[in-house]
């Protein structure tokens, strides 16, 4: 039997099912540390936190930062070395080699500079890939790219460029002492194997250091030859600087990869960034059209009421 009530709420659902239609809404089940007032755990925050890092950008910026370190370190003492053997073996006179002792004292500040200012640009590019990996994920979220943030990763990217043709050129020069010091230690192995060798003496090889130029022809010895040479070359200075050298070279190989590394990931960003901004565009021109549309509506509804 149904009752009058009844009725009553089946007529008012017949009445009004076509002009309010029920809307059901999925309910996502509850799952890992979700609270049910909709609150995170503490495992998906920080799964939220770890996908917003950018992994290219931090990788290039610990490459970045260990090549430099390493160029800036290890140059700073093998030159050191290299001035203590130039004037105990190569050049006894001071003022044979006062310019090259000023240019080394200055090559030493240059490092620290260097090493300053690759601490705070790293930094700084680690931090525009936070920015922009941010802008890429929120794309189609409330994110707003402005046109200076564009221009700020545009000469991001300038810099970048300009800085790697110039460590380029750092890498080229720092295989100037490694190749010196291989000519040296090469000839020590020469005069070593010719100890066994009577018909040829050691005394006739020599290392002329003033034919690279860093000293003047006028340097007393300027040379050295057999015994002297080897002593040299078993030297813990000589030993020291050649491997820092060849430590200082592979840093500066490294600091190049790690900014043509940063070069290609600030110029992927800066093409996600002008796409966002067009998408910016389109999405504030589509709302403008909704809105105006939703305003021609409720002006038309109006106007038929005021008729009716």
């Amino acid at each position: 039997v149904i009752t009058r009530p009844e009725m009553e709420i089946g007529r008012y659902h017949w009445m009004y099912r076509s002009s309010r239609p029920h809307q059901y809404h999925h309910v996502p089940a509850l799952r890992g540390n979700i609270s049910p007032l909709g609150i995170q755990g503490c495992f998906e925050c920080c799964i939220k936190c770890l996908g917003g890092v950018p992994y290219a950008s931090l990788v290039a910026t610990i490459l970045c930062f260990s090549g430099v370190a390493l160029f800036c370190g290890c140059g700073h003492v093998a030159l050191t070395g290299t001035v203590s053997i130039l004037e105990q073996h190569f050049s006894t006179t001071a003022s044979d080699h006062a310019l090259l002792s000023e240019v080394i004292q200055l090559m030493q500040y240059v490092i620290y500079g260097i090493a300053s200012f690759f601490f705070l640009y790293g930094i700084i590019l680690l931090a525009e890939g936070f920015y922009t990996t941010s802008a890429v994920k929120e794309l189609h979220g409330e994110f707003k790219t402005t046109a200076c943030g564009r221009c700020i990763s545009g000469m991001f990217v300038f810099v970048t460029y300009v800085l790697g043709v110039a460590w380029l050129g750092v890498f080229g020069f720092s295989a100037v002492p490694v190749f010196m010091f291989y000519n040296i230690w090469s000839t020590c192995e020469v005069i070593k194997s010719l100890q066994t060798n009577v018909t040829v003496p050691g005394d006739q090889i020599c290392v002329d250091i003033r034919q690279y130029g860093i000293i003047p022809w006028n340097a007393v010895p300027g040379k050295a030859c057999g015994p002297i040479l080897e002593n040299i070359c078993n030297t813990n200075e000589f030993y020291m600087s050649y491997h820092l050298f060849i430590v200082a070279c592979a840093g500066a190989g490294a600091t190049v990869i790690a900014l043509i590394h940063f070069l290609m990931i600030l110029s992927s960003n800066w093409a996600y960034l002008k796409d966002a901004s067009k998408m910016q565009a389109y999405q504030d021109i589509k709302a403008k059209e909704e809105q105006e549309l939703q305003d021609i509506q409720s002006r038309s509804k109006e106007q038929l009421n005021s008729y009716t």
